[in-house]
């Protein structure tokens, strides 16, 4: 009667689910207290809301905003800081080292086996640069959620549907400009092998609400999948901390759950480390693989 006593007043005092919610969620201020209690938490500045027609625009920065921008910053100063350092060491006639090795070899990782490797030779080199550059920001977004006091940018839906409309924009355009008007029309009115006349037409015809459909459904795709697999690591490991909220105060079970949880938390830090990776990855290869795809009008 003691514990399942004690054990309902755990339950009533710490909701779970808030938590997780609170902590994933996008926010107007961003939280120091969790360990640091006298620090609080910072709220951020709150702009005039915008009227445009019937529409009211917030555009005050919010939590995710921030880390955005922290996730873009870290992106300039990596790669300005790996060109300094390799100029320096080539002009030393050294072979790099260090944090310039690692980068430079991110960097070729990145150009040869998915920018050129999913566009093609031809025109791979051109796209490597915006490819680099998802991959990388994808990548610091998705690491900030696992630092301290820290928040996943990619975890944001509005964020990842940005990320996936550029990538739409670039596939769309790219392949208008490398086959034309004409040939990218065939992209959506697609010419049927072996038909000819007014049958040809009518299944182009039919066809094409299907092909518009798929041009929707990948930066669709890709938004999702981002914004899926960063969610859902986090609402798993704040689950698993709120386990030790539900039983910490039963006295026979308080250490055993604790270094249970810890332990499992821990493996589960390090899955998310390893999806951080992926999922830039895979963002980063279907958008090279979509605009390879669209560079040939069959």
């Amino acid at each position: 009667m003691i514990q399942e006593h004690a054990q309902e007043q755990a339950q009533e005092s710490v909701n779970v689910g808030e938590i997780v919610l609170h902590h994933t969620a996008d926010a107007s201020e961003i939280e120091f207290d969790l360990i640091f209690t006298h620090l609080g938490p910072y709220h951020l500045p709150h702009w005039n809301d915008i009227h445009v027609g019937g529409l009211t625009l917030n555009l005050s920065p919010t939590k995710h905003v921030v880390f955005m921008l922290i996730a873009a910053f870290l992106v300039f100063v990596s790669m300005w800081v790996t060109g300094r350092m390799l100029k320096a060491q080539r002009a030393d006639q050294g072979a790099p080292r260090g944090f310039a090795n690692a980068m430079e070899a991110f960097v070729l990782f990145v150009r040869d086996d998915i920018a050129i490797a999913g566009v093609g030779k031809e025109m791979g080199a051109k796209y490597a640069p915006f490819i680099m550059s998802i991959f990388f920001f994808i990548l610091y977004s998705n690491l900030l959620g696992l630092v301290p006091y820290g928040a996943s940018p990619t975890g944001n839906l509005a964020i990842t549907a940005a990320l996936a409309i550029l990538s739409f924009l670039a596939i769309e355009i790219g392949g208008m400009m490398k086959l034309g008007m004409g040939g990218y029309m065939r992209t959506i009115f697609p010419k049927v092998p072996g038909m000819t006349g007014a049958p040809a037409m009518a299944m182009s015809m039919a066809m094409a609400p299907i092909e518009v459909l798929g041009k929707l459904v990948k930066p669709f795709a890709l938004a999702v999948r981002l914004f899926g697999n960063m969610t859902a690591g986090h609402f798993v490991i704040l689950s698993l901390f709120g386990i030790i909220f539900l039983f910490g105060q039963l006295e026979i079970w308080r250490w055993a759950i604790g270094f249970a949880t810890a332990g499992l938390v821990t493996l589960i830090m390090m899955l998310e480390l390893f999806i951080a990776f992926l999922q830039a990855y895979v963002f980063a290869l279907l958008t090279a693989t979509f605009i390879g795809l669209m560079q040939h009008e069959h």
